[in-house]
């Protein structure tokens, strides 16, 4: 699966809503625009200064090596998130009807960082509700990929300022992930809403 359908029953978003996947093993639906060019910009410069970003390792084949991006994590109703992403919080509650409790932040520098294809941690999540992704900053492609065959595959590239959400089922039959890539990029930054059983 290379195109995307255009979502055409009752929406949250209608005017700007692109169907990815939908069916029995997961709805997936990205939606450019969700807050305007200015705003994501300014929450970019915010998070990027403000967020306590860490970098981990992980042993892979017997070495120590860098996960390739930087990340952080917070409850939502957290007193020293901006005002701008609470009041962003507050909105995707109040629309998507979602009682979202905890913000994953990460932080991709350069075209060289990633994130290898996987499904949120199933164990961390109350099942029957969506994790919603808003990406800030450079534009980078995520691929999403069935588990089993016949493995069908999406690719969407994730603008500033632009919303995916994947219904919980999702997580069960697809991967997600953000490749490399060989051509230079700026920096970028991802806020995944989740909500979770503890």
């Amino acid at each position: 699966m290379s195109r995307y359908r255009i979502r055409e029953q009752s929406s949250l978003f209608p005017d700007a809503d692109r169907l990815l996947l939908d069916g029995a093993m997961g709805r997936v639906v990205y939606t450019p625009d969700f807050i305007g060019a200015e705003e994501a910009a300014t929450l970019f410069a915010q998070l990027r200064d403000q967020v306590k970003w860490r970098a981990d390792k992980r042993v892979m084949y017997d070495r120590e090596l860098d996960v390739p991006r930087l990340h952080a994590s917070a409850p939502i109703d957290h007193p020293r998130l901006p005002l701008a992403l609470q009041a962003l919080a507050a909105r995707l509650r109040a629309e998507t009807g979602t009682p979202f409790t905890h913000i994953g932040f990460n932080h991709y520098r350069d075209q060289h960082d990633s994130v290898a294809p996987h499904n949120d941690r199933l164990g961390d999540l109350v099942p029957g509700h969506p994790i919603v992704l808003l990406s800030l900053g450079a534009t980078r492609r995520m691929t999403i990929r069935g588990k089993k065959p016949p493995r069908s595959v999406v690719h969407v590239d994730l603008e500033a300022g632009s919303l995916l959400s994947m219904d919980y089922v999702t997580q069960l039959h697809y991967d997600h992930g953000i490749p490399k890539q060989a051509a230079p990029c700026g920096p970028r930054i991802s806020l995944a809403f989740r909500v979770r059983s503890a």
